[in-house]
């Protein structure tokens, strides 16, 4: 595995990250086109991204983070096929290595689908295992999703 940051992304990447998006979120935050991927890009702020390249250079993992209402946010996707190797928790060192803080909406049940009807699985215990921690008080429940904040602070 390749790891790569960068502050923006090629086409190329743009193209295969919402891919992946499509294939491992829940069906309900899907991107219908690549333009609608790039307006959600173009509406945050100080953005920093690391690319999780496979031999032939594809995405199969992406985090980002930007700053939205004075807190750095983030999202992490790996691909399914490479989950459990410990991929996901080398990216969240490498982003936490720049970072006082990250926050992220967590999918925390699992009554959600994927595109492909399997059940998406809520990444919480990885998260808490990882140093986050589940801020109980503070939930997003929209149209679109239902998801408790999830926050890991420097010592």
């Amino acid at each position: 595995m390749k790891f790569i940051s960068s502050p923006i992304l090629s086409q190329k990447h743009k193209n295969e990250i919402v891919e992946l998006w499509n294939k491992e979120y829940p069906e309900k935050l899907c991107f219908p086109s690549l333009a609608d991927f790039e307006v959600y890009l173009s509406e945050l702020n100080d953005q920093a991204h690391i690319l999780m390249l496979d031999r032939k250079n594809t995405v199969c993992g992406w985090y980002f983070d930007f700053l939205r209402d004075n807190e750095r946010w983030f999202t992490l996707i790996i691909d399914s096929c490479f989950q459990g190797n410990s991929y996901g928790s080398a990216i969240l060192d490498r982003a936490k290595a720049g970072a006082s803080e990250l926050n992220g909406w967590i999918v925390d049940h699992n009554n959600y689908k994927k595109k492909s009807r399997e059940v998406y699985r809520s990444p919480v215990a990885f998260y808490l295992k990882n140093g986050f921690v589940k801020m109980e008080n503070s939930r997003l429940d929209s149209e679109k999703i239902a998801a408790v904040k999830m926050k890991w602070k420097r010592n």
